[in-house]
C-alpha cells in the first residue's frame, strides 16, 4: 500500500536508531568473569575488567557466535575481516580511558528489516528498513550518583554488546517502535539476546532532527540516549520532535547534543553536546588481530539458526488453526509464544480457545501488572488446564473468568480452585427445573410477553436462572428448560 508519513505542523522528522544489545554470553568480551546481573556490587570483575596494568584482552568466541547469527537474522552482510579499535573518551565507570570498540571495519553491514504498524490513520502499512552495520563493542561500568558523591560498579564493565545502527529510514515514532519491537523480537528468536529491558539489556539511542517539508537538506541532530521501554521511546521521540519545531518556530537554532528523556515529566533534557567520530579520536586497537571468520564456519551458523518468529506465526496459522492475527501478537515475543505452545499441548487440542485466553486475559493482566509473561503467575500447563475444564462441561465461560483472577491472584491451579470454592457446573435437570420454575412464577408479566411472541426475553430469564444458581448452571441445560416450562 501507499504509506504517507505524517506531517507535523509543516515539517518532516527524520529518525535513525542506534540499538545496544547485550548478548547472553556466560563470560564478558574479553575476560573470563561472569556476564550476569543483579550481583553485589564489582563481584562480577577480574585485572582485565578493572583494567590492571599488564592485563591483556582475550576476544569471546561465543560473543563472536552470537554476533554473527544477529547478524544473519537481521539479513546483513558478515564480513570476512573485522577490526576492533579503541574509542578514547573518560568516565569515571570506564577504567581505561577508552571502550574497545569497532569502527571502520565491523562485523556485518548492509542489512535490512520489513517492519509492520499501524499509520496516524490507524491503518496497516509496511516498509523495508536499512540496517547501515551491526558492530561489536564492549560495555562500561554504572555510576550511580549521590547527593555529594558518585558510587561505581564495574561489574557490567566488559559485558559483550553489539551495536545495530539504522539508515535514518524512519519518518514517525510510530515507525521506530515497530522496529523496534521487530528487532527485538528477531534476537530473541535468535537466542543471542534475552531482550530485558529492564535490565538495561536492550536499550536505545535515538537521534531526532525536522526540517521544513520540500527541503532536502537535514537538520540538526539531537540524541536521546539509553531509552529501555518501547512506550518510552516513542513517547520522546514525539516530545523531540515537537521540542525542536518549537525552537525553529520562534527563530532559533536546534543544537547538535545527547538529551536524556524524563519518563516522569515526559520530557527531554540536555546531557552533553553531542561527540562526532573525530572526538573519539579512533585507532585500532593494538591487542587485539583482526578478526577474520571462516565462511563455512559462518554458512554453519546460518543453517543453525532457531526457528524465526515469521515462520514460526506461519507454522501456528498452518497446523493449529488460529486466525493470522492471533500468530503474529503471540510470536511477537518469543516467551510468550512458548508459553502458548505449552498451553495448547496441555489443553486437549484447543488451539484457539487458547489463543482467545492469551490475546485477552493474559495480555490484559500483563498489561494491567505492568509485566512480561516469565512473569504470570499462570503456569501454561494450568491455562490449558482452564480450557479443558471449559471444553469438558465441569465449568461455564463466565465461572472460567473468575477462576482466571483466582489462579492469577493465588497460583493455584484451576482444578484445586474449582474443588475449593465449589463451582462445579451443575447438570441435574431436576435441581435446574425447580429454580427455572421458580425465576418464571416471581416474574409473570415477562413470561405471558414472551408467550404472546416477545422471545427475546429467554436471554432476560436465562440470566435470572443464572443469577440464582450463581453462575453454576449449565446453559444448555436452562435453555432448554426454560423453553419448555414457558411452553407448558
Amino acid at each position: 500500500m501507499n504509506y504517507q508519513p505524517p506531517v507535523y505542523n509543516g515539517f518532516e522528522t527524520v529518525i535513525g536508531l542506534e540499538v545496544h544489545a547485550q548478548l547472553s554470553t556466560n563470560s564478558k568480551l574479553f575476560s573470563s568473569s561472569p556476564n550476569s546481573y543483579g550481583d553485589a556490587p564489582n563481584r562480577n570483575i577480574n585485572p582485565v575488567c578493572t583494567a590492571q596494568p599488564g592485563t591483556l584482552p582475550v576476544l569471546n568466541r561465543k560473543a563472536v557466535e552470537f554476533a554473527v547469527k544477529a547478524a544473519l537474522a537481521t539479513n546483513c552482510v558478515v564480513n570476512p575481516v573485522s577490526v576492533f579499535s579503541r574509542k578514547n573518551y573518560f568516565y569515571p565507570d570506564l577504567p581505561k580511558g577508552y571502550q574497545i570498540s569497532q569502527f571502520d571495519l565491523p562485523i556485518a553491514e548492509h542489512g535490512k528489516l520489513e517492519i509492520e504498524f499501524e499509520d496516524q490513520d490507524g491503518k496497516p502499512a509496511t516498509k523495508e528498513v536499512g540496517i547501515t552495520r551491526i558492530h561489536m563493542e564492549e560495555d562500561a561500568g554504572k555510576s550511580a550518583h549521590m547527593a555529594g558523591y558518585s558510587l561505581v560498579d564495574l561489574n557490567r564493565a566488559g559485558t559483550p554488546l553489539i551495536e545495530i545502527v539504522s539508515e535514518p529510514d524512519f519518518r514517525s515514532p510510530f515507525e521506530a517502535v515497530a522496529y523496534l519491537k521487530k528487532l527485538h523480537s528477531i534476537l530473541q528468536y535468535a537466542e543471542v539476546c534475552d531482550g530485558n529491558m529492564q535490565e538495561g539489556n536492550f536499550r536505545c539511542d535515538a537521534n531526532i532532527s525536522v526540517r521544513p517539508i520540500g527541503q532536502k537538506e537535514l537538520g540538526t541532530r539531537a540524541e536521546i540516549k539509553n531509552v529501555n521501554s518501547f512506550r518510552f521511546v516513542e513517547k520522546a521521540i514525539e516530545y523531540e520532535i515537537y521540542r525542536q519545531i518549537g525552537v525553529l518556530q520562534g527563530g532559533g537554532t536546534v543544537v547538535q547534543e545527547t538529551r536524556l528523556y524524563d519518563s516522569a515529566k515526559n520530557i527531554t533534557n540536555s546531557m552533553r553536546s553531542k561527540e562526532d567520530a573525530m572526538d573519539y579520536r579512533y585507532f585500532s586497537e593494538p591487542d587485539l588481530p583482526p578478526l577474520r571468520l571462516d565462511p563455512e564456519w559462518i554458512q554453519e551458523l546460518s543453517k543453525a539458526l532457531p526457528e524465526r518468529a515469521d515462520d514460526k506465526a506461519k507454522r501456528f496459522v498452518a497446523e493449529l488453526g488460529i486466525p493470522e492475527y492471533d500468530a503474529k501478537v503471540i510470536t511477537g515475543d518469543k516467551t510468550l509464544a512458548s508459553f502458548y505452545e505449552e498451553a495448547v499441548q496441555y489443553s486437549e487440542n484447543s488451539p484457539k480457545l487458547v489463543s482467545n485466553w492469551v490475546m485477552g486475559d493474559i495480555l490484559r493482566k500483563l498489561k494491567e501488572t505492568e509485566s512480561e509473561i516469565a512473569d504470570s503467575p499462570i503456569k501454561a500447563a494450568d491455562l490449558g488446564g482452564l480450557v479443558v475444564l471449559i471444553n469438558g462441561g465441569k465449568i461455564s465461560s463466565k465461572i472460567a473468568k473468575t477462576v482466571f483472577e483466582d489462579m492469577w491472584d493465588t497460583g493455584k491451579s484451576p482444578s484445586v480452585i474449582v474443588e475449593e470454592k465449589g463451582l462445579t457446573q451443575v447438570f441435574d435437570e431436576g435441581t435446574i427445573h425447580k429454580v427455572v420454575e421458580a425465576v418464571i412464577e416471581a416474574n409473570p408479566k415477562q413470561a405471558e410477553e414472551y408467550r404472546g411472541g416477545k422471545e427475546k426475553l429467554l436471554g432476560f430469564f436465562v440470566g435470572q436462572v443464572m443469577k440464582e444458581m450463581k453462575g453454576k448452571g449449565n446453559p444448555e441445560l436452562i435453555n432448554k428448560l426454560i423453553k419448555e416450562v414457558l411452553k407448558s
